[in-house]
């Protein structure tokens, strides 16, 4: 707590323009006047979040690759790469940034020298400072403690290694693990091919452990730029010289080459991935193959540099620039491409489809349906739209819409139903073919209305049937994945209510006016929780979860944990943002509401001392859901909280947690706060840098507060440039936004479609250092109305 109070009386003597470097660009004074950094990649540090916190992975990616290219210090843990160890047990290809439970880490490849002796990674492991690590995005490279220098950078569907031996240090060996990885394995084979290629498949799954049925395969060819001079095999501990072949037993699977030393002291790889076939990863590899190592790292470069580009920003502290690019590049790394180049790609059913566009897998939707898939959508449009496309692939060839998607693969992890305005948020900004938005319609309307007949794959909204019939899920305390939703039936209600009111909206732009009034009519069904009786430091009235005949069902203690998904009813109670007004006469009206926000946040202290609330008022462990009624920045359930003074007559708050909030995230190892789940917390900081968030999902409107650098320019793909400026901008400063001019005149309101945005232009926002009325009562509408 006294680390993050120090952070933010940092970021108070930080000067307001970075400072000009050789790698950045960014100008030296503010006479010139805040620049865009030449090369922003200089200012991304993906060691963000190597911790038990964050689980982001330090190694080689390119945006939304299939290939997450990275070292693994640690097995069946939530990250495979904790910072505080010493020991890399290997590079393994597939890695989910940002995950609460272990998974992925498939194909480890790790150098050595010598004879071969053992197929354990705690034997064959090296030992490393992170001294001797260069980090950047598309490229990680180590120099082990043995001497061997590790190279690694990836192209979309392949993993591009290079291994630097010492000279003296005889055979050089590199050992392939297929069998064991990050998470359950099941089953996996490995070939040595010919004298330079060896290739394999796994079968891994069991994602949190929620169904313990779920399985993907996944596929590698690997060829290497010299000959095998020996090779073996393994099967668990049982080693085999001169084998070619090896299936898993229990634990392992994997095989050993090994080349001359006299023919050179580098060995170069080229390793493709497919989710297919062995035949589709050889395709992968070879469609892909740079001509050079060097050349593929440039690649890489090239390609996050254009990205992170998307939205730049100019002006701030160095920690600032740092801490908003590597949250950047932290939002832009998934989901992950599924489809081999000639687009066929393994479908729910477990057989293998061709897509007429790029097909995309690895959906966390329960944590970025509130952040991460508004920015894709906004800087990646056509990426989004065949993100939605790939959806509607998963429901055609697996008969049900997706929760929690690993691979081809249904993990039914989490609760609610973020599908719907995952996919009404991308409809809603225009992206969907009239046909495409019409299949997806008829999706999500089986999916708010109907339970799958066989949730051996897909649980779908286990509470629909006393949601459907009385307007809230029913509690039921039963075990295993069918009942997740009952059993969180409190949040799982107040998720299916704004999921069905985002729905209302694309039922309407459809044309479906009947099914649009049904679904309208449930926009308020957060309201059937409300209990007016139950109080809580001095308010009166939360929502409960309920039993099927309508009693209070477990503790109604808004402060306590309850049957709500990671989280406590004084936290929930903002999730209603889809008609804020209407939650705010349950609380007892606007003023009423703006005292219980203030409670929430403590707003005595953000306005004196943002880094003492932060760290001292809020909840602050990762994992801390439970048994608290202050803001939880760390869990998405809480992600808008922040913009709900939209509809207060303060609306000025929102900017002052904001300028709390940003003093969790720094630009150091343990700089975020929770784990960034696929990208929804460093989303979320994005926009709140930038100044524009959408705080009701689905209804494609950014709400504006006061930016955190001079210039924010977003140029998304195929659209027009939008520049944001806010002269004087600081993120160490309490600021207010005073005026706001889109050069179509003074903004009245405080929000901008996602229309209205796109044709913006130049928005030139005036701050202040004082509180101000602007955009009081003028919040965004409700999401529909009855």
């Amino acid at each position: 707590m006294r680390a993050l109070q120090r952070v933010f009386t940092a970021l108070l003597l930080a000067t307001t323009v970075v400072a000009a470097s050789a790698t950045s660009g960014v100008a030296n004074s503010r006479a010139q006047g805040p620049r865009f950094a030449d090369d922003p990649t200089t200012l991304v540090d993906t060691s963000i979040g190597n911790n038990g916190d964050g689980t982001t992975f330090p190694g080689a990616a390119v945006p939304f690759g299939m290939v997450q290219l990275s070292p693994d210090t640690q097995l069946n843990q939530y990250a495979s790469y904790d910072y505080k160890q010493d020991t890399i047990l290997g590079f393994s290809h597939t890695h989910l940034s940002g995950v609460g439970c272990q998974t992925m880490g498939n194909f480890r490849f790790m150098p050595t020298t010598g004879a071969v002796t053992s197929s354990d990674p705690a034997q064959y492991g090296a030992k490393f400072s992170h001294d001797n690590e260069t980090r950047a995005p598309g490229y990680y490279g180590v120099k082990l403690d043995n001497g061997i220098q590790a190279e690694l950078t990836a192209t979309q569907r392949t993993g591009q290694h290079r291994y630097t031996y010492p000279a003296g240090s005889g055979a050089e060996n590199v050992l392939i693990e297929v069998g064991q990885s990050n998470g359950s394995t099941y089953a996996g084979d490995v070939h040595v091919v010919g004298d330079n290629t060896v290739e394999g498949w796994l079968q891994g799954g069991n994602f949190c452990g929620e169904t313990g049925k779920e399985r993907y395969r996944i596929f590698f060819s690997a060829t290497f730029d010299r000959t095998f001079s020996s090779f073996g095999t393994w099967s668990d501990g049982t080693l085999t010289p001169n084998q070619r072949d090896a299936s898993r037993g229990t634990r392992r699977a994997g095989a050993w080459v090994t080349f001359d030393p006299a023919k050179g002291d580098q060995v170069g790889a080229s390793v493709g991935l497919s989710y297919t076939s062995i035949d589709g990863a050889r395709l992968n590899r070879k469609a892909e193959q740079p001509k050079s190592f060097d050349r593929a790292r440039t690649a890489a470069h090239t390609t996050w540099k254009d990205e992170l580009n998307r939205m730049r920003v100019a002006g701030g502290s160095t920690a600032d620039q740092r801490t908003y690019y590597s949250a950047l590049y932290h939002s832009l790394l998934h989901p992950s491409i599924g489809s081999d180049v000639d687009k066929r790609y393994r479908g729910f059913d477990d057989q293998v489809h061709r897509a007429d566009s790029t097909y995309y897998q690895m959906f966390s939707l329960w944590d970025t349906y509130r952040s991460q898939n508004q920015l894709v959508a906004l800087l990646n449009p056509d990426k989004a739209a065949d993100m939605a496309k790939s959806v509607l692939h998963i429901y055609q060839d697996g008969g049900w819409l997706p929760r929690w998607a690993l691979g081809n693969s249904e993990t039914n992890v989490m609760s609610g139903d973020p599908i719907t305005p995952w996919i009404v948020d991308i409809y809603n900004r225009g992206l969907l073919d009239k046909a495409t938005a019409r299949q997806l319609f008829d999706a999500l309307w089986k999916n708010v209305n109907d339970v799958p007949a066989d949730q051996s794959i897909f649980r779908g909204r286990d509470g629909n049937p006393t949601y459907v019939q009385n307007g809230w899920v029913a509690y039921q305390n039963l075990p295993g994945y069918k009942y997740g939703d009952s059993r969180q039936a409190g949040s799982a209600t107040l998720e299916y209510a704004l999921a069905d009111c985002a729905l209302s909206t694309m039922a309407d732009g459809l044309g479906y006016q009947d099914k649009a009034a049904t679904l309208a009519s449930r926009c308020d069904n957060f309201s059937k929780l409300w209990d007016p009786a139950v109080t809580s430091q001095g308010f009166s009235g939360f929502p409960v979860a309920k039993n099927a005949d309508g009693t209070v069902a477990g503790n109604p203690d808004p402060t306590q944990t309850a049957p709500f998904h990671e989280g406590t009813a004084w936290q929930y109670q903002w999730l209603a943002q889809q008609d804020p007004q209407t939650l705010f006469g349950l609380m007892g009206g606007q003023a009423q509401a703006e005292q219980r926000l203030d409670k929430f946040f403590d707003m005595p202290t953000v306005l004196t001392d943002p880094a003492k609330a932060a760290s001292d008022s809020w909840v602050t462990g990762a994992y801390d859901y439970h048994n608290n009624f202050a803001f939880n920045p760390n869990n998405e359930p809480d992600f808008h909280a922040p913009w709900m003074y939209t509809w207060t007559g303060a609306p000025w708050k929102t900017s002052a947690v904001l300028r709390a909030m940003r003093t969790l995230f720094t630009d150091s190892v343990y700089g975020m706060p929770g784990n960034d789940d696929l990208g929804a917390t460093s989303s979320l900081l994005v926009f709140a840098m930038a100044g524009i968030f959408e705080a009701q999902p689905g209804a494609a409107n950014y709400v504006i507060t006061a930016p955190m650098f001079d210039k924010v320019q977003i140029r998304p793909e195929h659209g027009r440039t939008i520049t944001i400026e806010a002269p004087g901008a600081d993120a160490s400063k309490l600021q207010y936004v005073s005026s706001v001019d889109t050069g179509k005149g003074k903004l009245r309101q405080s929000w901008l479609s996602h229309k209205d945005l796109l044709r913006s232009g130049t928005i030139k926002i005036k701050l202040s250092d004082k509180p101000t009325n602007w955009g009081a009562n003028a919040a965004p509408p409700a999401m529909a109305r009855n």
